[in-house]
């Protein structure tokens, strides 16, 4: 049985958002502080409090560094403005100067603590203020560290595609842009943290409902930008979005990477499902219409949708016609596809347009893994399109059981229906093993324990 997420939004979506909706869910905040405090170079604090806005209650976490007595906000939740290399210097609200040039936070926003740079108070008091991280400098500090290999995964692909969205707008390469507010500590901080939580509640796939737009301008420190900012909207490209009356940012850029990168590298969750249980994050911004609230819905795909109660299993069959595929990597392909979750695997000869020889590939998969595989077959091979059709299948119950042989035992995969044995095979390479260790053929090794199998079944009776 797996388990999938789904998010709703009335107020909108950002990093330390999701992250409380994931800890009000039952992720261990905890657990989280301390293994980004395992490598991240700055010493973090997180926090939760009960939150509440229009009869719903959930959770607001927040992020501090060690000594610092107010939590890190952002009045627009945030802005993650890319700068190239050598382009500006950034001069925040409380006169602390970096590098060469200058750059004000155009937002209002304000830090609350005072950098220390020398003395005891650097290592006890309150730290300085880190220079904005790029790209490169990130995904380092993700690649040495003791992190989850899917949470690591995930958390390099978010801040790719925010350094690609930032680069797009400025029209610069993504190595080449530095983050503004995202590569600070604490919007690392969100991302890392809510790619761990997912990793602790075991979630396979996520959804996403509609995402709500705000109205108006921004001010960042380019001056006047329409709300949207440019890398949200950049992000969001193919989600679904609903225009409301707010005059906010209401999708950060950094809810709206965490969001894009689940719902499109994780498996899709099937159709229909059963909830488990929901919870609520809350944001800092007080909104005029509406809560600033993110609901996270846990379900199961256990649903009578994928075996009906017919007690005949609904599955995906996947098609694709391949006429100009390297035959080499259609070999390695139903290994892989195998290995992804997909039931059967066959490859059919087949005579395409224009009388050249091609091969049509099929696949069978459950409703909740075919999303993922058609991205693999994509991936994988040159075809332009997949096909999906759903078919309905009644399958013999499956077990494995040890077979006595002259040489030894075989391994034997026995199809049973209503508690009755129909059929038996033996496996291949447990066949075969012996084969090789008594200068035997694997079918005289697989006719010698099918037989053996019937044999004991029939004198058992």
């Amino acid at each position: 049985m797996s388990t999938f997420l789904r998010f709703d939004s009335v107020g909108g979506a950002s990093g330390d958002m999701i992250l409380s909706a994931l800890v009000a869910l039952g992720a261990d905040l905890a657990a989280i502080e301390t293994t980004i405090n395992a490598f991240f170079p700055e010493t973090i604090r997180l926090a939760s409090e009960p939150a509440s806005g229009s009869g719903l209650h959930g959770l607001r976490v927040t992020v501090r560094l060690r000594g610092d007595h107010a939590p890190h906000t952002h009045p627009t939740e945030e802005w993650p403005d890319a700068l190239p290399h050598g382009a500006h210097t950034h001069t925040h609200g409380h006169g602390h100067t970096h590098g060469h040039h200058t750059h004000t936070h155009g937002h209002g926003h304000t830090h609350g603590h005072t950098p220390v740079t020398d003395g005891p108070e650097a290592q006890v008091g309150h730290p300085p203020h880190p220079a904005h991280r790029g790209l490169h400098e990130i995904d380092g500090l993700l690649l040495a560290a003791p992190l989850p290999e899917r949470a690591r995964t995930l958390a390099r692909a978010t801040f790719r595609r925010l350094a690609e969205a930032e680069a797009k707008i400025h029209n610069k390469l993504p190595e080449s842009v530095h983050f503004h507010e995202v590569g600070a500590w604490d919007s690392v901080a969100d991302v890392v943290g809510a790619c761990l939580a997912l990793e602790q509640l075991g979630v396979e796939g996520v959804a996403c409902g509609p995402l709500p737009s705000g109205v108006g301008t921004l001010r960042c420190a380019h001056g006047e930008m329409p709300n949207p900012a440019p890398a949200t909207l950049e992000l969001l490209a193919g989600m679904c979005v609903i225009q409301t009356d707010e005059a906010a940012e209401l999708v950060t850029p950094t809810g709206a990477a965490l969001l894009r990168t689940w719902t499109l590298d994780t498996p899709q969750p099937p159709a229909a499902g059963r909830p488990v249980r929901s919870a609520y994050g809350f944001g800092t911004r007080t909104l005029a219409g509406r809560p600033n609230v993110l609901r996270v819905t846990l379900y199961t795909s256990a649903c009578p949708t994928e075996t009906e109660s017919d007690g005949l299993d609904r599955l995906e069959v996947l098609e694709a016609n391949l006429d100009d595929c390297n035959p080499e990597w259609l070999g390695a392909l139903t290994a892989e596809l195998l290995e992804r979750g997909a039931l059967d695997v066959w490859q059919t000869p087949a005579l395409m347009k224009k009388g050249r020889p091609g091969t049509l590939l099929g696949v069978l998969a459950r409703p909740s893994e075919a999303a993922a595989l058609r991205a693999h077959i994509f991936r994988a091979t040159t075809t332009f399109g997949v096909r999906t059709h759903t078919v309905r299948r009644e399958a013999l119950d499956r077990q494995t059981v040890s077979t006595p042989t002259p040489w030894g035992e075989v391994a034997v995969k026995v199809g049973s229906r209503k508690g009755v044995p129909l059929t038996a095979s033996p496996e291949h390479e447990s066949c075969a093993a012996l084969a090789r260790r008594h200068g035997l053929t694997t079918r005289e090794v697989y006719e010698a324990a099918r037989a053996a199998y019937f044999s004991s079944t029939v004198s058992s009776r």
